[in-house]
């Protein structure tokens, strides 16, 4: 992989900065805003989001002198601007005067005001209002000297189920089926004797409606992804008109169920997320996130739009972030693929329902909190750090395959059990990798699997058209595979492939799964390997059949002990592993550890447990982040014979390095002596 320019020529360093609301403050604010936005080192401010009533107070009246000041001020302060368009949250005056553009629930009930996102995605009205927005801030803004980026939008989210939509999506699934036949027969309507007669017989998935049908709910959720994603292409398009050559984005929300990111990457010219952890989450949980949003576009670097400096307002406990971990956060952030450090928000709300979200200004206004002096050393630091990670891609050998439409398959579909626990299984294979510092991407459906050597596959429930045959071709060409049960069950349209599971992955695998127990909490079964080691395995197990794949392990317990639980079948030059049951971490960590030493597939770097390493590559540069999570010092043994320069203290170090806890290094080392290194080994 190559590295990738910079994401806007006229900003080549690490995007620090974040949300600014001016138009929430008096204006004898601002200056004292700028003189300490430029002692923390703030680069770039994201500006506009959710200023609709503010620019337009009346649908006939538009309001922009207030926004010519701050630009022109953050110009003149060597701040830039990510212009954001304001359409998340539409004016009190275009609900009143146009109700029907609030969204309805899933009952089919329309809102009241207020909130944000509240709009209906099909409305003509909200289209028409916020592309025209967008095209009013491009056309005065696209020259701004400020100006680096362009912001849609905010946070897309959930589904309308009102009549428009209701409308809309009976003509889309007019252009997706062709014709009523086709659609009862995709649908298996005959079930229940739910067969439509007529276009206007079908309606969304109420929650007080029709919910037996799995495919209409899958098709109901890729119609309203799609609404929204024409909403943003529609803002995207206006201001194109007058600034062609200045990038766009909107801020993606991590795994998030409702809308397929991966259509969405596709229309956006750098992904961006918003990432705030929970109290529960782990390094390992940010870690994955972080590379899912690198993934999205192929390896591309993404910007971190939002991070919260201190707390969040809506968890159930909004713990601080501690001494420390808002700078290990935030060079976690770069060692997986991001090009900025940017934080919501610069300065916290006096009113509603944020006023309690953490901010760089607290309601003191004081710079002499513990905040402000975290954010102004890291600004510091990363100034100093200047563009040495720009354009750095993550050269991974494997790849852990996720889908959003089998994501909303397998959790809708009614059995084995309730608890799919997609995302839970994700983690778990994603673990081994990440605690063994081996570089992973996040991969597709429509992605290109060549380039890797090892493909993760759990879960893999529902079977996108063609998926199966690149599958096996990349087991024949020498890729290893690993999938696991409830994979190979359905096609895009949720019906059970005829000849059984795992469907038209059967030859692949060489292995008939013939029925699959659902094992409740307490449970548990044994997977006994041929060696007589024995792991705890339940939840779900397959009972499978061996139809030519060599049997690894075996149940140990029930009625179904002495039967397959891991299978390996060599297809030409590859070979593919099936999992029939979740087991027990340990078991992950040994067989991924044994398969990996196997692949010759080598980490990054060797580290004690809490350590995380990570490489990223530039044009020039093998740059390693080594990132201690822990809070006791810890010592890395560096590669024997290697001098590296430490970039963020400025040391050269060789074999070995000590971090203290919480405590990151960078070690950059020219390819040259890499490739070198290998021409002598």
């Amino acid at each position: 992989m190559e590295a990738f320019p910079p994401l806007n020529p006229r900003a080549p360093f690490i995007w620090y900065g974040g949300d600014y609301n001016p138009e929430q403050w008096p204006r004898a604010i601002w200056d004292e805003d700028l003189r300490l936005m430029q002692e923390c080192r703030f680069r770039v401010a994201t500006v506009g989001v959710f200023s609709w009533t503010a620019l337009q107070p009346a649908e006939e009246r538009f309001t922009f002198g207030w926004l010519d000041q701050v630009l022109d001020k953050l110009a003149a302060a060597g701040c830039r601007v990510c212009l954001a368009t304001p359409s998340a949250a539409q004016p009190a005056w275009l609900s009143q005067r146009y109700p029907e553009v609030l969204r309805a629930d899933p009952t089919g009930r329309r809102r009241h005001h207020g909130w944000r996102v509240n709009y209906c995605p099909t409305s003509p009205l909200y289209r028409r209002l916020a592309a025209q927005m967008a095209a009013k801030l491009a056309e005065r803004y696209h020259a701004h000297p400020a100006l680096v980026a362009w912001h849609v939008s905010n946070e897309y989210a959930p589904a309308c189920y009102c009549e428009q939509c209701a409308a809309a999506f009976r003509e889309w699934l007019r252009r997706r089926y062709g014709s009523l036949d086709e659609l009862n027969r995709r649908w298996w309507t005959r079930f229940w004797s739910h067969t439509y007669t007529d276009w206007s017989q079908i309606e969304p998935p109420y929650a007080n409606g029709e919910g037996s049908i799995h495919a209409l709910t899958l098709d109901y959720r890729r119609f309203q992804n799609e609404m929204l994603l024409e909403c943003f292409k529609l803002e995207r398009e206006a201001i194109r008109q007058f600034s062609p050559d200045v990038p766009i984005t909107t801020n993606l929300m991590r795994f998030y169920r409702d809308l397929d990111y991966r259509l969405w990457a596709r229309e956006m010219d750098v992904v961006a997320w918003d990432c705030y952890p929970s109290v529960e989450d782990e390094p390992l949980d940010i870690a994955l996130a972080h590379d899912l949003m690198r993934s999205l576009r192929d390896g591309q670097p993404f910007l971190l739009m939002e991070q919260s400096p201190s707390s969040q307002n809506w968890q159930p406990y909004n713990t601080l972030k501690r001494p420390g971990e808002l700078r290990l956060q935030s060079y976690q952030a770069l060692a997986h693929g991001a090009e900025s450090v940017m934080f919501f928000q610069w300065r916290r709300s006096r009113g509603g329902i944020e006023k309690l979200h953490g901010a760089v200004i607290e309601h003191s206004g004081r710079s002499d909190t513990r905040v402000f002096a975290e954010v102004r050393a890291l600004g510091q630091e990363l100034e100093r750090l200047g563009a040495r990670t720009l354009g750095g891609v993550t050269p991974a050998q494997v790849g852990l395959l996720f889908d959003w439409e089998n994501w909303w398959a397998l959790e809708d579909c009614s059995g084995p059990t309730r608890e799919k626990r997609y995302l839970e299984t994700l983690r778990a294979h994603y673990a081994p990798f990440w605690r063994r510092n081996v570089a992973l991407d996040l991969v597709f459906s429509d992605s290109e699997l060549g380039r890797y050597r090892l493909l993760v596959a759990p879960l893999l429930y529902l079977l996108k058209e063609g998926l199966a045959e690149r599958l096996a071709a990349f087991v024949q060409d020498g890729g290893t595979l690993v999938t696991t049960y409830l994979s190979g069950m359905v096609d895009e349209c949720d019906l059970a492939f005829e000849d059984g599971y795992p469907g038209p992955l059967r030859h692949l695998l060489g292995i008939w799964n013939e029925e699959i127990d659902a094992l409740p909490p307490g449970r548990t079964n044994r997977l006994v390997l041929n060696d007589g080691r024995s792991f705890a395995c339940g939840h779900l197990c397959a009972l499978i059949q061996s139809e030519g794949a060599e049997v690894l392990g075996r149940y140990g317990e029930d009625f179904y002990a002495g039967r397959p639980a891991l299978t390996r079948h060599r297809v030409g030059r590859g070979q593919a592993f099936y999992l029939a049951c979740e087991p027990e971490p340990a078991f992950l960590e040994h067989f991924y550890g044994e398969l990996l030493g196997e692949l010759e597939i080598a980490p990054v770097l060797e580290t004690p447990p809490g350590v995380e390493a990570t490489l990223r590559q530039t044009a020039r540069e093998r740059l390693v982040f080594v990132l201690n999570h822990g809070r006791a010092p810890a010592t890395v043994m560096l590669p024997p014979g290697r001098t590296f320069e430490e970039l963020l203290t400025g040391r050269s170090l060789s074999g070995s390095l000590t971090l203290a806890g919480q405590e990151v290094a960078i070690l950059a080392e020219p390819l040259a002596s890499e490739s070198s290194r290998r021409a002598g080994s």
